[in-house]
């Protein structure tokens, strides 16, 4: 009798089903024995994927990087690099909408049961950006944006916007400023912030929102 082939999947439903208890229990939640349970899984598998809880708390930051890096390639460039950049911080905040449960270990927002994230840890997700820098630099290539250090400029978009989604994951933004009417308006902000006319920058970022419902039919394409 041949071997049983290992599910390609198992990985993965091990990190989301540590990532979800540790959302919904908190860190008393994190042991194999708890884990392997809920994943209908072995306890042996923890080890034999991850080396221990330890490896998994470091899994669960580098697969919710690797997701978000998954949304940010799916906003293809045009010849609005305003709408495009626009879009990419409709991505980031839909990744973390979709992935709720890894986002506060990603960026280090609970507690992890005694684990502590590496400083490798706290900058690995920083290569998502790079699809940021690349449009911010279109952005001022087109002229929409003033001369800047593109770099410079992706991290203040990343800045402000997973302080808004911090909020909005929170539940801490209600109507009447609830999170799309306080997204909608920061997006607009942050691109006439960066140089662009307040008209432009409305056009793109409605644009960048009418072109929502194909990236998120992509993902699901894709899942």
């Amino acid at each position: 009798m041949s071997p049983r082939k290992a599910d390609p999947n198992a990985r993965a439903h091990l990190i989301d089903t540590a990532a979800r208890l540790l959302s919904s229990d908190g860190p008393p939640a994190l042991s194999t024995r708890r884990i392997a349970q809920e994943a209908g899984s072995s306890t042996m598998a923890v080890y034999t994927y991850f080396d221990g809880i330890g490896g998994l708390v470091h899994a669960m930051v580098h697969e919710g990087f690797a997701r978000l890096e998954e949304h940010f390639t799916r906003v293809g460039a045009t010849e609005d690099p305003v709408a495009d950049l626009a879009l990419l911080g409709r991505a980031f905040r839909h990744n973390a909408s979709r992935n709720a449960h890894l986002y506060a270990v990603m960026f280090g927002g609970c507690s992890l049961a005694g684990f502590t994230l590496s400083e490798d840890d706290r900058q690995h997700g920083r290569y998502t950006l790079r699809n940021v820098t690349a449009c911010v630099a279109r952005c001022v290539g087109s002229e929409r944006f003033r001369p800047a250090d593109p770099e410079l400029v992706a991290h203040r978009l990343w800045s402000a916007v997973h302080g808004l989604t911090t909020l909005e994951l929170g539940s801490y933004l209600v109507s009447p400023y609830d999170a799309d009417r306080c997204f909608e308006d920061q997006l607009v902000s942050l691109m006439v912030g960066c140089g662009d006319a307040p008209d432009s920058a409305r056009l793109s970022v409605a644009a960048s929102l009418e072109r929502l419902p194909s990236l998120c039919a992509l993902e699901a394409h894709d899942a």
